[in-house]
This record gives structure tokens, sequence and C-alpha cells, in this order.
């Protein structure tokens, strides 16, 4: 059994922090939007005496043991299935920067969900994978819907928006990458003076700190970062070839989230 999943990066039409949480989050409201640059799963499934997780892709940034969030994933599905033991290979094409606020890592965990459960029958219901989703990080559930979507909680809340489409491109200093543990503690420590200025809050809490995001910020005033960074986009327009920056042009929002292809 063998199943290839399309899982595509999404960036922040805004995003507000409304609060910290008890169990240490923070509750958002934040418009994401499904993009047009895509990771790609090849998943398979063979019966087996006990089961095993073997993860492979092509990036040398990203770890393929248990600390990989689709490792997680699996562990995950398999836990809640109660399935006969399978060896499961999972081959990641990686396209989305890592650590770069397009939720990379998370559409990659989402598309794992989808393709088992598509593997295996669909022994969980889209509900249910949701819930999975929700366990395993706050970007997730948007990543399975894609489209436009405004998203609440601590991100795992959806409500669906009229969809739009327009091009884009895309903007992330090579060397640099920011976690979202790292934006968040930065927002919290920060006195709120400005933050009124930025369309999203993390950007404001992590730019006076970064010379690289200046410099983008500076000469593409329009730009807007994604999540906690480091991306930037710009609607209806292409960012020049800058030095020791990866640069993506004409991508297009979409009004899907994960499928097989």
């Amino acid at each position: 059994m063998e199943i290839k999943v399309q899982c595509p990066a999404k960036i922040n039409l805004t995003l507000k922090i409304t609060g910290k949480r008890e169990d240490g989050f923070h509750n958002i409201e934040s418009i994401m939007q499904a993009i047009s640059l895509f990771d790609y799963l090849t998943i398979s499934a063979v019966s087996s005496e006990k089961f095993e997780i073997k993860l492979s892709g092509t990036s040398d940034e990203i770890p393929y043991n248990e600390k990989n969030l689709v490792h997680k994933a699996a562990v995950l599905f398999i836990e809640r299935t109660n399935l006969t033991p399978h060896k499961i290979d999972i081959f990641i094409e990686k396209n989305i920067p890592v650590a770069a606020g397009l939720a990379g890592g998370s559409t990659d965990a989402a598309g794992t969900l989808y393709g088992l459960n598509k593997i295996f029958g669909e022994p969980l219901s889209t509900k249910e994978i949701h819930e999975l989703c929700a366990k395993l990080g706050s970007d997730l559930n948007f990543c399975l819907e894609g489209g436009r979507q405004m998203t609440t909680g601590r991100g795992e809340i959806l409500e669906a928006l009229p969809y739009e489409e327009f091009t884009l491109s895309l903007i992330k200093p090579e060397n640099l990458g920011i976690s979202a543990k790292e934006a968040y503690t930065k927002f919290a420590q920060k006195p709120k003076i400005g933050r009124e200025k930025f369309v999203n809050d993390l950007e404001w809490a992590v730019i006076d700190d970064y010379k690289e995001l200046q410099t983008i910020k500076y000469k593409y005033p329009d730009s807007i970062m994604s999540g906690s960074g480091s991306t930037y986009y710009i609607i209806g327009k292409e960012f020049a070839q800058e030095k020791g920056c990866w640069i993506k042009n004409s991508l297009k929002t979409i009004p899907y989230g994960i499928k097989e292809i």
C-alpha cells in the first residue's frame, strides 16, 4: 500500500495574540491562507511482526527520527487506531523552508495523519483526525483544511472564510530561522509600544533583534512576516534577487489543504 500526499505551506494574513493560556500556549486570532508551495509525502505500509516507522527525505535540516513531528503523528495514529502491526515508510520531499513561519513541520504531520488514514481504509473520521491534529500542534488543523480560515484558540479552531485568489512572493534570510517558542517569548517580554503598527504581532516582537528582517522591511515596506518568521511575503509583487536570501516568486493562494495526488 502506498500513497503520495501534497502538503501546502501557509501564510498568516493577520496574527494577533489575545492572551496567555493556562496550558502555556497563547490564544490568537489569525487569518491563515494556504499557498502553492508544497512538501510531498510518499507513505507506504506493509504487514510486519511489529510496528516500525522509518523516515527519510531530501532535506538535511530535519531529523528523521522520533523528534520529527511526522514520526509523532504516525505514532499517535497507530495508538489511536489499534491496527495490526505494519512497517511504515515515509519519504519527505521538503520544499518548504524549516523554521520559516510557513507551517512546514505542521503540514507534513497533518499530511501523515491524512495519508495513513487513507492507506488503512479511513478508520478515523475527519473529526477524529482533527482531534489528533490538535494534540500535535497549533497549525495542523488549518493545514488539513487549507483555503482561508479565521483561526482562534491556539490556532486549532477554524472558521472558513471566502476564498480570494492572488499572487504572492516569499523571501527568507537563508541562515535565519526563528522558532515559535522564541517569538512568543520575545512577545511576552517586550513592552507593548508600537505593536498596533504591525499586522503580525510576532513580527513586531522579533524585528528589532534581527538586522536581516529590518533590511527586508526597509527595502519592501509592504511585506509582512508570516507566523513566527523568518519568512516575509508580499502580495501582487515580486522580490528582486537578494544576496543571502531564499526567494520564491509567483506563488498563488489555493482554496484547499492537504490532498492525495
